[in-house]
């Protein structure tokens, strides 16, 4: 009897994407009404898996266990087992025990030994249940259900005519070999009925004979086709089940491996059973014991498909009741975007830009270097890689490390370090902690970066004095970004903006920017001695000085400003000292922050 219909429903185990879509698109191709895979199981994770049914996108559910989706599924009487060879054999055996609706079991996974193959063997036939496997690909029931990647691309089985079924019932050992036969048999027949690949180990699940006599017993199949191969005495079954008439239906065979004839040694092919080892187990004295007792054997594998030809011709169509199936009737199934733009038969607009970075070969690369040439760089080219796409020298690199050492902290009492503290303190970790912590960046912390740049460019552009910036500033109504300290003065200057002067005046030949910055300074100082240049005011300024001196032009270099470029070597550095205060709480174990009703003024 036939194994599957267009109603069966399969359990498949191991949540492999590729497989899955392929028994789904075969589903749409032959015009199934609904999917044959019910459900999915996954010992790691459950939820739903995501697929497409034709045009269709659909959910399978995924469970745990495999009881789980038996129990949910009573109908699914076919597990697809794609397990890894570790594991197939308790998936198996789980099935066989606890999943009684089960009653086909396929098994994938190569390499599960002979003892605990046979221990399947015996068990599946108490319970009754057919063992496809191990070591194949399945089988599959034409126009109605597929066995995971049996039979190849949907091009392959469009050409074998497997979307609706044929008159021949066909067995194979090898699965490889099956996409062959299939082939071999729509060229020469009106087409596949049913095909099994058996699997290459010795102790097989279901044998060729056990398949055999399944079409010999199903009324639609009119003839078979069987492909044995080297080793083992299963050929010899069939050829005594012929003799005595055990099998009536035409059979056309050919078992491989006749090259072992002619070596020296005994030869293992492939497939673990695949080897001669006395003389009724090579190919050549099965091909002739089939022979005589009436199999049709071709002279030689290159005939197999004109032998396949005559015999159809002569008992099938010749049969008064042979109806013939009907061609071409089958659903075109969509292309996967994926693989119609690798064959270049569609076009679509990016969603995401990226002109910095690559991560498709085989080493990601930064503005088209391999990362493996920045390993003895410093941190400042990789900055410049990313950040400015390699155009800026070496004394800018330089300048953007000394700015993430100048800004990495400033002591916790500062918004992002409490912020970071707090946050840290609450049992977040330390992203969570950083989050915080940067969020309290703005036009008056950090922000001031940005914000020297933006006047200093003015300033320079249209060659205002530092009265006149006082003077447009104060007439706006807005503070000067870059100037004042509430600690450091005049008299007792910030050591990391006196740094910056020196790294300025060291490396940079032209400061126009710098100058006028200072500029500033000189006359904010005689209003009071703490409006002095920031080290927000200083990176800002200095940096446009760099900037200009790698030939930005203006415009370049505003556009810069205007993308927050200068303000992230702020963000950059400071992101340091923040996790150091999220790490810094957790090391000591303090305890939640609350803060204290003393230091609180109610009104």
């Amino acid at each position: 009897m036939s194994l599957f219909s267009k109603t069966t429903t399969a359990i498949f185990y191991n949540q492999h994407p590729k497989p899955i879509q392929r028994m789904l698109d075969f589903d749409y191709l032959c015009k199934r009404d609904t999917p044959s895979i019910s459900a999915i199981v996954n010992p790691t994770n459950s939820g739903f898996h995501r697929a497409f049914f034709g045009t269709e996108e659909i959910i399978i559910p995924v469970f745990k266990s495999l009881e789980e989706a038996s129990t949910a599924f009573p109908e699914s009487d076919v597990l697809v087992n794609f397990a890894s060879e570790r594991s197939a054999y308790a998936v198996s055996k789980n099935a066989l025990e606890y999943c009684p609706s089960i009653k086909t079991i396929h098994i994938m996974a190569e390499g599960i030994s002979e003892n605990k193959t046979r221990e399947l063997i015996r068990i599946a036939k108490e319970k009754d249940v057919l063992l496809i496997g191990p070591a194949t690909v399945g089988g599959i029931k034409p126009g109605a259900f597929r066995i995971g990647n049996t039979a190849g691309s949907l091009d392959n089985i469009i050409a074998a005519k497997l979307y609706r079924p044929g008159s021949v019932g066909v067995v194979t050992i090898s699965g490889g070999m099956s996409s062959e036969i299939y082939n071999i048999v729509a060229q020469n027949t009106d087409g596949t009925y049913e095909g099994i690949a058996i699997g290459g180990d010795r102790f097989p699940g279901s044998t060729l004979f056990e398949n055999i006599m399944r079409f010999e017993n199903d009324r639609e199949v009119k003839m078979i086709v069987a492909l044995g191969e080297v080793g083992g005495t299963a050929e010899l079954e069939i050829a005594e089940a012929v003799t005595s008439k055990k099998i009536k239906k035409p059979i056309v065979m050919w078992v491989t491996g006749t090259i072992a004839d002619h070596m020296k040694t005994e030869v293992q092919f492939g497939h673990a059973g695949a080897k001669s080892g006395v003389e009724n187990e090579s190919a050549s004295f099965k091909n002739a014991a089939l022979k005589k007792a009436g199999v049709h054997v071709p002279k030689s594998f290159d005939t197999f498909g004109d032998l396949i030809k005559e015999v159809f011709e002569k008992e099938v169509l010749t049969d008064k009741h042979y109806k013939a199936p009907e061609d071409g009737n089958y659903n075109q199934v969509p292309t996967d975007f994926s693989a119609a733009l690798k064959e270049n038969i569609v076009r679509k607009s990016a969603s995401i830009v990226s002109s910095i970075s690559d991560d498709r070969g085989e080493e990601p690369t930064y503005n088209k270097i391999p990362i493996s040439e920045y390993a003895d760089k410093s941190i400042g080219r990789v900055i410049n890689a990313l950040w400015f796409k390699g155009k800026l020298p070496e004394v800018g690199e330089q300048f953007i490390e000394l700015g993430i050492k100048l800004s990495a902290d400033h002591g916790p009492a500062v918004g992002t370090a409490h912020n970071a503290i707090v946050s840290s303190r609450a049992g977040n970790n330390v992203i969570m902690s950083l989050i915080a912590g940067l969020t309290t960046i703005g036009p008056r912390h950090g922000g001031a970066i940005d914000g020297t740049a933006l006047w200093c460019l003015d300033a320079v552009e249209r060659d205002l004095s530092g009265k006149d910036v006082i003077a447009e500033h104060k007439q706006a109504g807005k503070l000067i970004m870059g100037i004042g300290h509430r600690i450091k003065t005049v008299q007792n200057p910030d050591k990391r903006v006196e740094i910056l002067k020196d790294f300025i005046a060291t490396n940079i030949k032209n400061s126009h920017y710098f100058s006028k910055a200072l500029e500033v300074e000189t006359e904010t100082i005689k209003k009071k001695n703490n409006l002095i240049l920031n080290v927000d005011g200083a990176i800002g300024a200095a940096f446009l000085d760099i900037l200009a001196e790698a030939n930005f032009t203006t415009d370049e270099i505003k556009e810069i400003v205007s993308l927050g470029a200068l303000n992230a070597i702020f963000v950059l550095g400071r992101s340091i000292g923040i996790i150091g205060h999220a790490l810094d709480q957790k090391r000591l174990k303090e305890p939640m922050y609350r803060h204290d009703w003393d230091d609180i003024l109610y009104i």
